[in-house]
């Protein structure tokens, strides 16, 4: 396969045995900066793979979720695949799995089975609630992490109860965790690196505590004062204004005109520079106490403008401002297309499809380098890591 000159993580070499999003996604993530991973799937493959559209029986999803990867089927309850997989293991610096914890152990495969064929070994383990504690064996998914973690709480409409809290869309606990678990790989690598003594470390991460990490200031003002942060909506009790108002096409359009320079430019764009001198509109903490009627003024100008239009306008006075843009708007922009953000590539089993750029760039490596090849079939790369890469890795 291509190699990655010019990536970061060019010769680091991973083991994943991920199914799903959360490994999987840590795993792209390396991948991306130019590390070898071999994807270690059943003989069927990563249940992911029947997930969403389907081109001819290929999971769309899957030419992104495995791009940049090595794919090898094996049977971990049989005696022949476990010693390939521990050949992997011993010629490989990490290994990443998101099994139920015990799972690994159960297949005769934890930690200490592992640093027992290569005792440097990194071994990042993801899961639902972690390695150890009351809830260890309860099963999870990213919705649990969500809820537990306290991110579904604050996505609810405030005095909205009819309906539920909705999720953000997209598996952010995975995500989360795999973005964890990549860092805390990459972070013990280095810290084992140049110390031929060193043992290889297993890192923990799970999902409801990746998505704990993201409570901003909301568990030390619960430890001073006993606040509990409610539901805020589109708005931020802390500036202002700063919201979402809704346009004359139907469309939304985000505003963040938080300092007072950028309030009195807002207030002449939408034609009410009077404001910007009132009192209660002379600072922050002024204009928070009186968002309300400040919001209404900005809604009485939104709802006669188309959303591009009225974006124009205070991209010419230099108000933050962006519409929510959906797939379609983000393919289109020109702004991604110049940043290559939305790449063309040619999949072998889908045809052309659209890639995500990754969301790293390092000079001299043009994104369209970063991604080498798409997810392939599952084990498509049987033959050439049994036979050439472990032939290699035997002295």
């Amino acid at each position: 396969m291509s190699a990655s000159p010019g990536l970061p993580l060019d010769g680091l070499k991973i083991v994943e045995l991920g199914h799903y999003i959360a490994a999987p996604f840590a795993t792209r993530l390396l991948a991306d900066l130019g590390a070898e991973v071999i994807k270690v799937e059943p003989p069927d493959g990563d249940p992911v793979r029947g997930w969403g559209s389907q081109v001819e029986g290929h999971a769309v999803w899957f030419s992104v979720h495995g791009r940049n990867k090595l794919s090898v089927t094996l049977d971990l309850k049989n005696p022949d695949d476990k010693a390939k997989l521990r050949q992997l293991v011993g010629r490989a610096d990490a290994l990443v799995e998101n099994f139920r914890p015990g799972q690994l152990e159960r297949y005769g495969l934890g930690p200490a089975a592992l640093h027992a064929v290569n005792p440097r070994l990194v071994i990042a383990r993801i899961s639902g609630y972690g390695q150890d504690g009351p809830y260890r064996d309860k099963p999870a998914f990213g919705a649990i992490g969500e809820a537990m973690g306290g991110l579904r709480h604050l996505t609810a409409n405030p005095g909205q109860s009819a309906l539920p809290p909705p999720r953000c869309g997209v598996s952010i606990s995975d995500d989360l965790a795999g973005m964890y678990a990549a860092m805390g790989l990459v972070a013990a690598c280095w810290g084992i690196k140049g110390n031929p003594e060193a043992k290889g470390r297993v890192i923990d991460v799970d999902l409801v505590g990746s998505v704990f990490s993201l409570m901003e200031g909301m568990l030390p003002e619960y430890g001073l004062f006993g606040w509990v942060r409610q539901p805020q909506g589109a708005a931020i009790k802390t500036a202002a204004p700063t919201n979402t108002y809704l346009c004359a096409d139907g469309k939304w359009l985000c505003i963040a005109g938080n300092s007072d320079l950028i309030f009195r430019r807002l207030m002449a764009a939408i034609g009410r520079p009077e404001l910007a001198g009132e009192p209660r509109f002379v600072n922050n903490a002024a204009r928070c106490e009186n968002v309300a009627e400040l919001d209404a003024a900005i809604t009485a100008w939104t709802v006669t403008q188309q959303a591009a239009e009225a974006e124009a306008v205070l991209d010419a006075a230099e108000v933050p401002c962006s519409r929510l843009f959906d797939m379609k708007d983000c393919v289109e922009d020109p702004h991604f297309q110049a940043r290559d953000l939305v790449m063309e590539v040619a999949d072998p089993l889908l045809g052309k499809v659209l890639h995500p750029a990754a969301p790293f760039r390092f000079d001299g490596v043009p994104p369209r380098d970063m991604v080498r090849w798409t997810g392939p079939a599952a084990g498509a790369h049987n033959a050439h890591v049994f036979t050439e890469l472990l032939k290699e890795a035997t002295p």
